[in-house]
């Protein structure tokens, strides 16, 4: 193993362990990890295994190998950040039907203040 891949390894389990972590305190939703955890063992199997990592990157047509993880990297990250966008879109729509209910309640309890008798 040369350093380049023992670098690669190193920096793979550590984004795996890093997850985990937070996982585990509870500052990551495990809803959330699935996508960061997944790509992080596909690049720690690619980094690990050179003949798959050739095998694949032949296959896509990339001369150099290395250059597949940085392929298959930017996938996981384009995936974490459609995942995002449909949470945040999702919770755009939730805000924005919380607030029109508000509205409506406000509304009912001033025309409830305003025919009460004084």
């Amino acid at each position: 193993m040369n350093r380049v891949t023992i670098i690669a390894a190193l920096a793979a389990l550590a984004l795996v362990a890093y997850i985990l972590e937070m996982v585990r305190r509870r500052k990551l939703r495990e809803e959330y990890s699935i996508l960061w955890l997944s790509g992080g063992l596909v690049m720690l199997v690619l980094v690990l295994r050179r003949d798959w990592l050739e095998a694949a990157s032949r296959t896509v047509g990339i001369f150099y190998p290395p250059s597949f993880l940085f392929l298959v990297a930017i996938f996981f990250i384009l995936l974490i950040l459609i995942h995002f966008s449909i949470t945040v879109s999702r919770l755009y729509q939730m805000n924005k039907k919380m607030a029109q209910e508000l509205a409506l309640l406000k509304n009912r309890g001033a025309a409830t203040d305003v025919s009460a008798p004084k």
